[in-house]
This record gives structure tokens, sequence and C-alpha cells, in this order.
């Protein structure tokens, strides 16, 4: 491999092989948990200001990820 090639492996391909997914999976996979960390976040921002509203959502949120992460492969 070349130089370049080989930075464009470990840039794009090292990490998610390295967890037994493509680019594409790793891709989907970290997406879909960034959006579920901004809703956590969003709900956490909301309660802050009007504690009624979202009193369990963020913490719910943030326990499905962690189970998530845990039970992947």
């Amino acid at each position: 491999m070349s130089d370049n090639s080989s930075f464009l492996y470990q840039a794009f391909k090292a990490h998610p092989a390295s967890v037994n997914e493509t680019y594409w999976q790793h891709a989907r996979f970290a997406v879909g948990m960034s959006v579920k960390l901004f809703a956590a976040g969003g709900a956490a921002l909301v309660h802050a200001i009007f504690p009624q509203m979202f009193e369990t959502t963020a913490s719910r949120i943030i326990r499905e990820i962690h189970h998530k992460m845990e039970n992947r492969h």
C-alpha cells in the first residue's frame, strides 16, 4: 500500500473492521447513537427549564444506549 492509501485505510476502515463492521455499518450505528444522544440532551435541557417535563426521558435513553453498546457483538 502507498502511504496515502494506508492513511485512508486507517482513517476509514481499520476501526470499523476492529469491531467486525463495514464502514457503512459502523457509520449507521454511530449516527443512530448521536441522534439518541441529541434527543437525551434535548430532553434534559427542557427538563432543566420545566422540571415537570421529561422527568425520566434522558436517563432512560442513556440506559438504552448503554445496553445497546454493551450487547452489540
